[in-house]
Parts: structure tokens; sequence; C-alpha cells
């Protein structure tokens, strides 16, 4: 009793103390920037704000109670349904909001160029892939396994796991991202982008969360990501894809209140299959006994 209160402990201070570093993180960035003159982007910085949560990652699970559930192995073989998921779940969700905006009229495409885009697509699924191995082994290799471990409720462990995230990307979107690169992206103000962002990033962790149930390995959620980096920002940075104005909040493809919907519910529908698979196996050990 005492070791297992021992290690709620360590872990419960291993979560503060990261939870601190990540909020941190960036605007410790950006005052090295100004102090430095360095501009903001491409900057150490912003270097600091992308690697700090990692580091400490690092530090606590090497100096704290270990790399056990850090889901290093991609368990493939018992597995295969949730990387086949991983791989088709944001393009299908993605052109599922577009279809729909533009059958309202709110999205149009000029001279799409989708040789243009499919060229984008594929070379930058490596770079993507190699950038999104550490931040997912920050969100769904620590924080994730972390919190499931203090046996939380599911809804307070997304709600915690995407509100961190989406307050990591604060200082992202307001020193590191340039105006014109956030401009082209959408046409909402920084006011309301803000928290649509932190919405999106809390429905997509529901996704991300029971994808890392299911499987038990960081591995779905890296190939999760690296197909919604490389798929969705050549799309919506595409000139000739554009969304009607004072439409952004309800049908932009990543932060739209449609998008947002749609992810919960399918979050929601993996949180169900999940709960479906422990119970038929509860039945089958019930039956044996």
């Amino acid at each position: 009793m005492k070791s297992k209160c021992s290690r709620r402990q360590i872990t419960r201070r291993g979560l503060l103390i990261f939870t601190l570093v990540v909020l941190l993180s960036g605007w410790i960035g950006e005052g090295l920037n100004v102090l430095t003159g360095s501009p903001s982007e491409e900057s150490p910085g912003m270097l600091i704000w992308l690697m700090a949560p990692l580091a400490a990652v690092i530090c606590l699970r090497t100096f704290g109670d270990g790399w056990g559930d850090a889901g290093l192995k991609p368990l493939f073989k018992r597995n295969v349904r949730w990387y086949i998921t991983a791989i088709i779940l944001f393009p299908v969700l993605t052109l599922t909001v577009i279809f729909v905006g533009a059958g309202l009229g709110w999205i149009s495409f000029t001279n799409f160029d989708t040789a243009l885009f499919l060229k984008a697509f594929v070379f930058s699924l490596l770079p993507n892939f190699v950038k999104n191995i550490p931040e997912e082994f920050v969100w769904r290799g620590y924080l994730t396994p972390k919190l499931a471990s203090l046996k939380i409720k599911d809804f307070v462990l997304y709600l915690i796991v995407g509100f961190i995230w989406g307050i990591w990307h604060v200082p992202y979107y307001l020193f590191f991202l340039s105006g014109e690169t956030l401009q082209s992206f959408t046409s909402t103000s920084m006011e309301l982008f803000i928290p649509l962002s932190i919405l999106t990033m809390i429905a997509w962790s529901i996704v991300f969360v029971e994808l890392w149930f299911l499987t038990g390995s960081v591995w779905p959620a890296v190939i999760l990501h690296t197909v919604e980096d490389s798929f969705i920002n050549p799309l919506v940075l595409n000139a000739s894809f554009s969304i009607a104005e004072g439409k952004d909040m309800l049908i932009h493809p990543v932060s739209g209140i449609f998008s947002i919907l749609l992810f919960i519910l399918v979050g929601l529908k993996l949180r169900q299959v999940r709960h479906s698979n422990t119970t038929l196996v509860t039945d089958k050990c019930d039956n044996v006994l």
C-alpha cells in the first residue's frame, strides 16, 4: 500500500512539474528571443518551446517512475485496424467537412491543383513523422498514461490532455507563427482562433487518447498526427482553397465547429468500442470461472 501511495505521489509531482514546464516554455522562449534580439520564427526561443516538454518527460521518466507505460512498442500485429484508422481518419473527416461546406456554398475551389497538393502531402510525410515523434511521446507517451494511472474519469482525462496541449500552442500562435501564415490559414481573429483551437485539441484528444487506450502504443498517435499535418496544412494553405467570409468558425476543416463536433462523435465511438471490448473480455472471464 505504501509503495502504491508513493507511486501516485511521484506521478502527481511529475505531472505538476511537466505542466509547469509546458505552460512556461513558450513564454520563456519568447523572452529569450526578446533579450537576444532574435526573430521569433525558427529561433532559439521556438526551439525551447518545442523541446522543453520532451526534455521534461525524459528527465521525469529517467529519474522518476521509469518508462514502463510509455507505449514504446508498436504492437503492430494486434493493432492493424487501428493503424489503418490512424492513416485514414483525418483525410476522411476533413473531406467530409469540405464536402459539406462546398454543398452549402461556404467552401470553394478555384483551379485547385490536385497534383501539387498530392506532391506536398507525400513529401511532407517524412518530415512531419520525425517532428511528431517527440510531440506524441510527450502527450500520448507521458501525459496520457500518467493521468490514466490516477484512475480519473475518461472525460476529465480528455479535457486535461486537450487543454494542456492547446494552451501549449498559444505562444506558437502569438509569437512563432508568422502573421501571413496564420492569415492564410484562417480569417478569424486571434481572440476567436485561440479558444477555437483549444476546443479543437480537446476534441482531437478524445480520438488520440482512445487510440492509445485501444492499442497500448504511442505509434498510432504519431501516424495520426503525421497524416493530419501532411494532409490538412497543404490543403488549407493552398491559395485556391477559400472559405466564405464569416463561415470560418462554422466550417473550417481544423477549427470549425462542425469539424470539432465530428471529432467528438468519432472519439466517443472509439470509446464505445473500447468499453465494449472490455465488457466482452470480462464476460468471457466470468464464463470461464
